[in-house]
């Protein structure tokens, strides 16, 4: 409910501002994030159900990229990452983004593009079923 009212959003925007960024951040991001030289699609080669994705693999896809850290004096690159990431249970038509990588050198962006395309497993067997936005919740009442 938060997302699709849009409460998520302002929220973000009044800490980005608390925090002393800029208060049109999240209308006008572009303007003050830096990109990145090389921009690729990854587009799916066969029509199929989003059926896992390795998260940890595309964690250290990033990290690869430099938008992460190995060590704590690492530098963070805030040009490169992935973005329109599909999410689990996407049903794709072939040809269908299933990411964007944002790099630094086409090498960067080969590597990358291969770690996606092992990150996601898409079946052709069965249809895309709805998944709950909250898995399991741990404790509490």
């Amino acid at each position: 409910e938060a997302l699709e009212s849009g409460r998520a959003t302002e929220t973000f925007s009044a800490m980005v501002k608390g925090l002393g960024g800029p208060a049109d951040f999240v209308e006008r991001m572009d303007g003050y994030l830096p990109s990145a030289p090389v921009r690729r699609d990854i587009a799916i080669r066969e029509a199929g159900t989003v059926t896992a994705i390795d998260a940890r693999g595309v964690g250290l896809a990033v990290v690869a990229l430099g938008g992460g850290r190995r060590r704590p004096e690492d530098a963070v690159d805030h040009a490169v990452g992935l973005t329109g990431l599909v999410p689990l249970g996407q049903q794709l038509a072939a040809g269908d983004l299933v990411a964007t990588v944002h790099a630094r050198s086409e090498a960067q962006a080969d590597a990358a593009e291969a770690a996606i395309r092992a990150a996601y497993e898409v079946s052709q067997a069965g249809e895309a079923r709805p998944l709950p936005a909250i898995a399991e919740r741990i404790g509490g009442d």
